[in-house]
């Protein structure tokens, strides 16, 4: 007998409410409601767009940061105007209520944070920047305002080069993916939303809990391991899980 979505929101609920400690697992998917793309939609998705090593890796950056600087800053301004939904909502709202630990997320717009949530920022943030020459930090903003005023590549006071403090193909991930793999360890369950689950080490991620969930648009690589696959879009699932729990807000 085939189940039915209401069933699969039910039947979610009750692995939350039994599960005694829950962390959940996001990627690009749980941003598009805030008008943010993801990476790999067919015709739309950055990547079909763009060779991510021709854009968004350390070795572009060091071939040419001017171009690196051109081809990323309106993509990540576009961040700025962004808004959490009712699926970032939703998982503040359940840690809230002590049903979710935290959230570890792939994306770097801040949006968990904004929200409400703890958040492992696993591929780091654009609130922030660093010199490569001095090391010191700036607030993103002051990078912006170097690039709008025609400063490109934008420089530090002391002139060294800036970097965003995201993680670039070619990087090494940083203390927030460790700090999640400990944190996953036994973790009785994990929520996968949003994930396409095909960047790693991150999508290796699930192998540490005891069982997880996916809730994702597409299939992937790990259904046919997961305790329950939802296929939808992220908002209408997280709207109907937080009616379910009996979450207000």
């Amino acid at each position: 007998m085939k189940v039915t979505p209401k069933e699969e929101i039910r039947e979610l609920a009750r692995l939350i409410r039994e599960s005694g400690r829950t962390l959940a697992l996001t990627g690009a998917g749980i941003s598009t409601a805030s008008g943010i793309p993801d990476f790999r939609s067919r015709g739309v998705g950055r990547w079909e767009k763009a060779d991510p090593m021709e854009v968004a890796s350390v070795q572009a950056f060091q071939r040419d940061p001017a171009a690196f600087w051109r081809l990323n800053m309106e993509w990540w301004l576009g961040f700025a105007n962004a808004e959490p939904n009712p699926a970032h909502h939703a998982l503040a709202r359940m840690q809230q209520e002590g049903l979710l630990q935290g959230v570890i997320t792939q994306n770097i717009d801040g949006l968990h944070v904004r929200a409400g949530s703890r958040t492992w920022e696993v591929h780091g943030h654009l609130r922030t920047c660093r010199c490569l020459g001095c090391g010191e930090r700036h607030e993103f903003a002051f990078l912006v305002d170097r690039f709008q005023s025609g400063k490109n590549p934008p420089r530090c006071p002391c002139n060294g080069l800036l970097r965003p403090d995201v993680v670039l193909f070619g990087d090494v991930l940083g203390d927030d993916f460790e700090a999640a793999v400990q944190v996953l360890h036994g973790c009785p369950l994990l929520l996968v939303a949003g994930s396409s689950l095909q960047v790693y080490p991150v999508a290796a991620l699930p192998r540490f809990a005891r069982r997880f969930v996916i809730i994702n648009r597409d299939p992937t690589p790990w259904d046919d391991a997961a305790e329950l696959v939802l296929r939808g879009d992220i908002v209408p699932v997280f709207e109907a899980l937080a009616a379910e729990l009996g979450l207000k807000g």
